[in-house]
């Protein structure tokens, strides 16, 4: 019988949590050997080793250019435009007499600082909007789920286009709404997940013992999610760091004062022929930044799936 079924659950609710708490005292090492296991995944991943290593020149590079560099990234120099690779110069300098390789580093900071940011915005709405429809199911599930479908009809590069074009250019205004256009796939990866665990054992327990909705959904649905998140934060990462790249060379995206690496592509448009290291400089960048995420998304998606 129902009410008998209810009761039953109620009253193994403490074995239920005799056993979590048993789990709980044997944590410590529990958590060491699945993070070894993790570990030892990830570092058999050869490209996502690639990718660490590959991000990780990226990133000090970016850090520490003021002092590996002695030219500035925006200030011209009109006696030295479009001067060929040089010891003083590795890459040439651009049409306005800029060293290049210095542009390219400084670049990094402003791409990878767009893709990390804007989809940490995208992972907070999108696991919010998830875990809630995940969680509450019916009609909240129905009106959140359209919602995301009819967002995902409409082409965001083509959205973000026309709101660039009626908005002054900034740096924060593109993280923002790139950060705001990206979370709809997650949301639907959480929605997913949340779906099959709200029906588990540990959550019927903390339930009946009076665990409000919102305790379930941050300290015990939210962390069971967590690999999926990782993995699609860093994809989204990648997507972004795209993004701003196509939205800048378009001219609708950084300010052409701050160098990006899209911007670069922009201003070497017109002398790829003349200077092809131009073009072919920050291309190269995008190229590889977005493989060594996409790397690194791959590597944790096999270390953190419980099937490997």
């Amino acid at each position: 019988m129902p009410g008998s079924t209810r009761a039953s659950n109620i009253g193994d609710a403490p074995a239920l949590l005799r056993t979590h708490d048993d789990v709980a005292q044997m944590r410590p090492a529990q958590a060491t050997g699945y993070a070894g296991l993790i570990w030892r995944r990830f570092v058999a991943h050869r490209l996502a080793i690639i990718g660490v290593i590959l991000l990780g020149a990226f990133v000090l590079l970016a850090i520490f250019v003021p002092w590996l560099s002695p030219y500035s990234p925006s200030e011209p120099d009109l006696f030295n435009q479009l001067a060929p690779p040089s010891l003083q110069h590795p890459l040439g300098t651009d049409s306005l007499g800029r060293d290049v390789l210095t542009r390219l580093l400084y670049g990094a900071r402003v791409s990878l600082a767009v893709g990390v940011l804007s989809s940490l915005i995208s992972v907070v709405i999108g696991v919010s909007v998830g875990a809630v429809a995940g969680y509450y199911g019916g009609r909240v599930d129905d009106a959140l789920m359209r919602l995301v479908d009819l967002l995902l009809a409409f082409p965001a590069i083509f959205l973000l286009l026309i709101l660039f074009a009626t908005i002054q250019r900034s740096l924060a205004i593109v993280i923002l709404f790139l950060g705001l256009f990206g979370w709809l796939y997650l949301a639907r990866v959480v929605r997913g997940e949340i779906l099959s665990l709200r029906e588990r054992d540990f959550i019927t327990a903390a339930r009946a013992l009076g665990a409000s909705h919102w305790h379930l959904i941050a300290r015990h649905l939210v962390p069971n999610v967590t690999g999926a998140i990782v993995v699609t934060f860093t994809l989204d990462v990648a997507i972004n760091m795209l993004a701003e790249g196509t939205l800048s060379f378009l001219g609708f995206g950084v300010p052409d004062s701050t160098p990006t690496w899209g911007n670069m592509l922009n201003g070497a448009a017109s002398y790829y022929t003349r200077a092809p290291l131009l073009t072919i400089a920050p291309g190269l960048a995008i190229t590889l930044a977005v493989l060594a995420v996409n790397f690194i998304g791959d590597g944790l998606r096999d270390a953190l799936d419980p099937r490997g």
